[in-house]
């Protein structure tokens, strides 16, 4: 990696400031372009992400995708960590914090709602990001793009059993333009756009590709903290109206965050994976589909809930965390990998 890419971390930090302080000295600049949604996916966040992803979609080479079967184990465990131990462990940790450790500071109702909010990131695995992430531990292209599409299938079918099971309730509706939006942007639209523009690249040379994803790689670096800027510049007011809430939300967020990712690790040890599958596999199993958990949030609760709250801080806490995680997979990787 470049100098630019090693210091990602910083760069990170210092969009998250300018963020804050921009979504307090100019906060009708944000509304504006907060505005610019359709259910509940903000559109130029999604272009934003949309930069990151393309690069990695190029890179996917199809004969690669027909090898996924023969290395089965790594998509194994994303699933069983996706859907058989993270909503459970995220949904454990919740009433722990909220209903025992944090019962003397928050009144039961607000801790219920900041309680069905984190159940419902815990019950929705990442579509968009993982591809980010995935790029940054040079996982492998094809595999990644074969685990986030299994784990889209799974989730038309299991999110809202697996959620209202959690929540206590049943009338759980899954908002199916938002899952189908997201899955547009963020998968069909730029892994078309990667077939085409890798067939191009192939008529030219053998290293057309890897130059041309080497020069789009700066536009996904800007797309990647123009992306931050933007979350925390859009919750800037609530970072400083109730720091209290944000952290105590965060907390457990983050012991989730970490603790799914070490399980996940460790059993990727165990079943002794490539490191091309193993990170990726790992932090698929990490990262939370958030515009998914915010949507249902705000039409169980309504927009101004403790649930929509909570979906909201785990926003904010998934981006450093994971480029922390990203940084542990890259300095824990082999040289030779």
């Amino acid at each position: 990696m470049g100098a630019f890419e090693r210091l990602l971390t910083l760069w990170v930090g210092c969009a998250m400031a300018v963020g804050v302080a921009l979504g307090t000295a100019a906060p009708e600049f944000f509304t504006a372009v907060a505005g610019v949604e359709y259910a509940h996916v903000n559109l130029i966040v999604a272009a934003l992400i949309w930069l990151m992803i393309y690069p990695m979609m190029i890179q996917i080479d199809w004969s690669a995708v027909k090898q996924v079967r023969r290395q089965p184990r790594g998509l194994a465990l994303t699933l069983l960590i996706n859907w058989l131990i993270k909503p459970f462990t995220m949904a454990a940790l919740a009433v722990l914090f909220f209903d025992y450790l944090f019962a003397p500071w928050v009144d039961p109702q607000s801790a219920d709602e900041y309680i069905a909010g984190m159940i419902l990131l815990g019950v929705a695995p990442c579509t968009a990001m993982v591809f980010v992430w995935s790029q940054l531990v040079r996982g492998d292209p094809a595999y990644t793009l074969v685990q986030v599409a299994v784990n889209d299938v799974i989730m038309i079918f299991a999110f809202a059993p697996i959620a209202a099971l959690l929540l206590g309730v049943t009338d759980i509706v899954v908002p199916w333009a938002t899952l189908l939006l997201s899955t547009l942007l963020y998968v069909a639209l730029p892994l078309i756009a990667g077939i085409v523009t890798r067939h191009m690249l192939e008529q030219r040379s053998p290293v057309s590709i890897s130059e041309f994803v080497t020069r789009l790689k700066p536009g996904a670096m800007a797309g990647l903290l123009g992306t931050v800027l933007l979350l925390f510049g859009f919750q800037a007011q609530t970072l400083i109206d109730r720091p209290v809430i944000i952290a105590m939300i965060a907390l457990p967020l983050v012991l989730q965050t970490y603790g799914i990712f070490f399980l996940g690790w460790w059993l990727a040890r165990r079943l002794q994976l490539p490191a091309a599958i193993a990170g990726p596999a790992c932090l698929i199993g990490t990262s939370n589909f958030f515009e998914l958990a915010v949507a249902v949030a705000i039409s169980l609760f309504g927009m101004s809930s403790g649930a929509a709250l909570a979906t909201v801080v785990g926003v904010l806490v998934e981006v450093p965390v994971m480029l922390s995680l990203v940084a542990m997979i890259n300095t824990r990787r082999p040289a030779s990998a």
